[in-house]
């Protein structure tokens, strides 16, 4: 069984959803495309003992641990500044990081989502499930919803939402977590409902009802396009045409975090959680009416577990960190789980580990601070250079983002942007 990276009709349709961004741009979770891997060119093949050079570090974002959004000249994360009472949606200039608006919205003490940004408009959800979508260039508040009030909404567990809704052409969905409204499907430009999916009473005995900490990603296996979404019973599958359930699988789930990101590639679905539970690979095909999700193979937690910082998949091999609240680099051949290397190493960082990458390298942001460059290669473990960001509060647990050639890292009220452009 050969699995190839991501289909390019699959990366073309998702980059048209965010057509006014720029190519380098990174307009909401995990970038353009969710994959987590920026296309940029000509960035630093390794990094000096010091690092990339600081271009700024400002304040303004509040405490949280939001990840940032970058389209058309402007940053946007989530955060509750000095002096608010909840969480606030934030605009920042992406020349030097000063505030150009905040608008609150939230009722939460932290915002743990990331923006997502489409044209004139952002979006953003709190940690209470509180959905706000804003002009970019104002703050004005164009629509709300509330999940809890409006759909009924549910978290598997207390650490509140943490979802970057999806935009798809002129929808916008998002996973409130309810029996009968697991994901909705709204208009993005009014907040209207188009139609919320029902999932069944039994999903397996892995796990718990209600919401992940997730963020849904588009697929086209077996034929039908359709919703992917990791929940707190697992992984579900919603055609995109009416919402209408199509498959779950359990496996996968664990009682108290379902957290990262799936990876879609074709007919295929990766999937993996902490906790000690493990790594899973579906194949997706047309099942009468509907669609079937077929395990092809399951990885159990000392082989593959990612917490909470996401994978990366790159010539048909995913990169990632290993082991619940630890972030062994490691590289496993999707095709058969095979690990081709790392997994046993810490590396240069402690804690759980965020991961993107760009121009044939992956970084890895540990939760002790320390920043990562890694050559994504099947062929070793490579490092190519390391630094400790200028500034360091609690856990970093903020995803790093790539764009226009620089590298943003929030740490609670704090966002330092670095240069990662070869000179």
């Amino acid at each position: 069984m050969k699995i190839h990276s991501l289909l390019i009709p699959a990366l073309t349709s998702l980059a048209m959803l965010i057509s006014p961004a720029t190519a380098e741009d990174w307009p909401g979770w995990r970038g353009v495309d969710r994959t987590g891997i920026s296309t940029e060119k000509g960035l630093l093949a390794e990094w000096p003992k010091e690092g990339p050079p600081l271009l700024w570090q400002t304040e303004g974002c509040g405490k949280g641990f939001s990840s940032i959004a970058v389209a058309n000249g402007r940053l946007f994360t989530l955060g509750r500044p000095e002096g608010q009472d909840g969480e606030c949606l934030i605009a920042k200039s992406e020349k030097d990081g000063s505030v150009l608006w905040t608008t609150a919205f939230g009722t939460s003490g932290e915002s743990n989502g990331t923006p997502v940004v489409d044209g004139e408009r952002v979006y953003g959800v709190g940690k209470d499930g509180d959905l706000i979508c804003c002009n970019v260039e104002t703050g004005a508040k164009l629509w709300s919803k509330r999940f809890k009030k409006d759909f009924g909404g549910k978290m598997m567990s207390g650490w509140g939402y943490s979802e970057c809704p999806l935009i798809d052409d002129d929808r916008l969905l998002c996973t409130p977590g309810a029996k009968d409204a697991t994901i909705v499907a709204l208009d993005k430009a009014t907040g209207k409902e188009i139609w919320r999916a029902s999932v069944p009473d039994e999903l397996g005995n892995r796990g718990k009802d209600g919401a992940g900490y997730s963020s849904i990603v588009i697929s086209e296996g077996g034929g039908v396009k359709q919703y992917v979404q990791l929940t707190g019973r697992g992984i579900i599958g919603i055609r995109a045409s009416d919402g209408k359930y199509l498959w779950h699988y359990n496996a996968v789930a664990n009682d108290t975090a379902n957290i990262s990101t799936p990876i879609v590639s074709g007919d295929y679905v990766f999937c993996s959680t902490g906790y000690g539970t493990g790594s899973a690979l579906l194949k997706l095909s047309k099942d009468g009416d509907g669609i079937g999700a077929e395990e092809q193979y399951f990885l159990k937690s000392q082989k593959l577990q990612n917490h909470h910082g996401g994978m990366v998949l790159i010539d048909g091999h995913i990169y990632c960190g290993h082991k619940h609240n630890e972030g062994f680099p490691v590289c496993v051949r999707m095709s058969d789980g095979e690990v081709i290397w790392g997994g046993k190493t810490r590396g240069e960082g402690k804690g759980s580990a965020a991961v993107v990458a760009a121009d044939g390298h992956l970084i890895f942001r540990y939760q002790s601070g320390q920043v990562v460059l890694i050559e994504a290669t099947k062929d070793a473990y490579r490092i190519k250079g390391s630094f400790e960001p200028a500034f360091k509060d609690r856990e970093s647990w903020a995803h790093p983002v790539i764009a226009n050639g620089r590298l943003y890292l929030r740490e609670q009220d704090k966002l330092m942007c670095y240069d990662l452009k070869k000179s």
